[in-house]
């Protein structure tokens, strides 16, 4: 959640960002409601507790009838005590919601606007022109059935649409993916870490993921209040909830392998050919625990690694900073890496990379000590690689001619040392 002082102290802020995300600002007028019924009904409380303490010492002096009428009234003020106590929490209760329900205050820098609004930052390599090298280029899916790489029908058979098997060259392409993003993120200093696709409800809620639109991309476990992650940032944000970080530790840099989960909510009919938007992928997530003063540092850094990796891919790509309607609640500004998918003739999403600052760490109950004294620190997250994305753009970007698929140089020694993936017999 939104730090409360800011909401206090510039609330018109927070209505700009609002305005920024195309939201509506009524949420900023609601928390501020509910910030002065809660400081009433906390007053309204106090008051009456205190003049039950007084009149309990009353009470031990009276004596006789004094004292049984007394005691009458004590019986009724305990109830009014009891009744604003309820009040009391009752309100706490709404101010948290309400403070809840504020998305991050976006960056001064991100663009305003919506999906389409976003700012091409950079353009880097370019598109291979395969009218010039004489043949039309064929999809990943065509590439996939002619290498034995990936098996659509029986991943519906087996498990319905948007599922798929990866075998022969599909399951080496994905190890080796994982294993030169875990070596990157190594030599740069993360601590490996394989998480849970499985996290309780406060780790999903902590993130924020429920708040965008109620969670209903999201795969819940019906009668244990379990969720299914759709990204391994979920457990690495909630890793260390409820802890106090030594702020010389910082910053803390994780590379989490995980699966990931995601109904596809809303995107019937999108991509519902081959393996760019599916249920289920697996995915190198970079995390990282930061200062505040640090953080945005740390998100270019992020920004770097990403590109570090699609460099080493040999892919033609852009990075895009993303408009403020097109934010999670958690982030406050994101930068996109997009591949050229040669047969789409256009840019797709292969990373992303986010400055949460400490809107998760709030809700999460996670902090920093700095000398003698305890404040907030900050989350960002960033794909290193997210495989069927990746193996998408490797193999329409590097084909050949005649079906056969170039492997990068930098995946080589993770392939057994294939140069070329070559058709399989059928």
């Amino acid at each position: 959640m939104i730090d409360p002082r800011i909401l206090r102290d510039e609330p018109d802020r927070v209505r700009a960002s609002q305005a920024k995300r195309g939201a509506s600002p009524d949420v900023v007028d609601r928390a501020l409601e509910a910030a002065a019924a809660r400081r009433t009904a906390i007053a309204e409380f106090e008051e009456k507790r205190a003049a039950q303490k007084a009149f309990g010492k009353q009470v031990a002096q009276a004596k006789g009838e004094e004292k049984q009428a007394l005691l009458e009234q004590v019986k009724a003020l305990a109830a009014e005590v009891k009744e604003l106590e309820a009040a009391q929490a009752a309100a706490d209760e709404a101010w948290t919601n309400a403070l809840k329900a504020i998305p991050n205050v976006v960056a001064d820098e991100t663009p305003s606007g919506g999906e389409d609004d976003f700012v091409v930052l950079e353009e880097v390599g370019t598109p291979r022109d395969f009218a010039a090298e004489g043949f039309e280029p064929r999809d990943h899916v065509e590439l996939g059935r002619m290498l034995g790489a990936i098996d659509l029908e029986r991943g519906a058979k087996v498990s319905g649409s948007r599922f798929y098997f990866l075998t022969g060259v599909g399951a080496q392409l994905e190890l080796a993916l994982v294993n030169l993003a875990m070596e990157q993120a190594r030599n740069a200093g993360f601590t490996q870490v394989i998480a849970p696709s499985l996290v309780r409800a406060e780790a999903m809620e902590g993130t924020g993921y429920l708040d965008q639109g109620g969670g209903e991309d999201i795969y819940r476990i019906e009668g244990e209040d379990m969720y299914l992650v759709g990204t391994s940032e979920v457990p690495m944000a909630a890793y260390h909830s409820k802890e106090i970080l030594d702020g010389a530790s910082l910053p803390r840099r994780y590379a989490s392998f995980s699966p990931c989960f995601r109904k596809e909510a809303g995107s019937h009919g999108k991509d519902t050919k081959g393996i760019i938007r599916v249920h289920w992928f697996d995915k190198v997530e970079m995390f990282i625990y930061a200062t505040l003063e640090d953080a945005p540092a740390e998100h270019e850094r992020l920004l770097a690694w990403e590109k570090e990796f699609l460099d080493k891919l040999e892919l033609a790509y852009r990075v895009v900073d993303i408009a403020a309607g097109d934010l999670g609640a958690s982030a406050i500004r994101k930068f996109d890496c997009e591949a050229w998918i040669p047969t789409q003739g256009k840019y797709r999403e292969l990373t992303s990379t986010s400055n949460c600052t400490d809107f998760q760490t709030r809700r999460l109950d996670t902090r920093g000590r700095f000398g003698d004294k305890t404040g907030p620190i900050a989350t960002l997250n960033g794909t290193l690689t997210a495989i069927t994305r990746a193996i998408v753009a490797v193999l329409e970007t590097h084909q050949q001619a005649d079906g056969s698929v170039r492997v990068p140089k930098a995946l080589q020694p993770y392939m057994g040392g294939l140069e070329v993936l070559e058709p399989v017999a059928r």
